[in-house]
């Protein structure tokens, strides 16, 4: 089977999780396309650490073009879908019809992976209840309180066909995870 994956991610996307993805993807010769809220540049950031942050903080990163709207999303085009992290799923996950299409992949039984932030549209599609789920530590409670388990030993989580990774940092397991479930098919 012929593999094809749908990154998505929109402004505030993290910036190092899209570049990955993509060249990633492109080292394994399995086609990708970006989608976001709009055709065109998309404005990455970088989240990091500093000491003295209680929180991590925010600079500019690497941009990205989408290629294609969430509204021109067909799920039959796709074997799996990609939620990347950052800020943009915290606008991403109110997007009504993206809650729609991450339903009818795993409806269809495709793969749905996520990493970090983008988890929180797993859980507002309603797609961590009874399911092992990681994530960035902060997004734990959203997790929990949408019937999940969360995962804190580990850096990338299998439930069936739901992988979620940590965060940039788990980049390592989460695509040896990832490609895994890809040679399955």
């Amino acid at each position: 089977m012929q593999h094809k994956v749908l990154i998505v991610t929109g402004d505030g996307g993290e910036s190092y999780e899209t570049l990955f993805a993509v060249h990633r993807f492109q080292e394994e010769k399995i086609p990708t396309v970006v989608a976001a809220p709009k055709i065109g540049p998309i404005h990455l950031v970088i989240h990091d650490f500093e000491p003295g942050w209680d929180t991590y903080i925010e600079r500019q990163g690497y941009g990205w073009t989408a290629e294609i709207t969430l509204a021109d999303i067909k799920v039959e085009d796709y074997t799996a879908i990609l939620l990347l992290g950052g800020r943009a799923p915290e606008y991403l996950r109110n997007h009504k019809p993206l809650l729609e299409i991450v339903r009818e992949f795993n409806k269809q039984g495709k793969w749905v992976f996520a990493i970090c932030h983008g988890i929180q549209i797993l859980v507002t599609a309603g797609l961590c209840d009874k399911n092992c789920i990681t994530a960035y530590e902060h997004v734990r409670s959203e997790i929990e309180m949408g019937g999940g388990t969360y995962i804190s030993t580990e850096q990338a989580v299998r439930d069936k066909n739901i992988v979620t990774g940590q965060t940039w940092q788990s980049h390592p397991e989460f695509y040896r995870e990832v490609f895994a479930c890809l040679r399955e098919e």
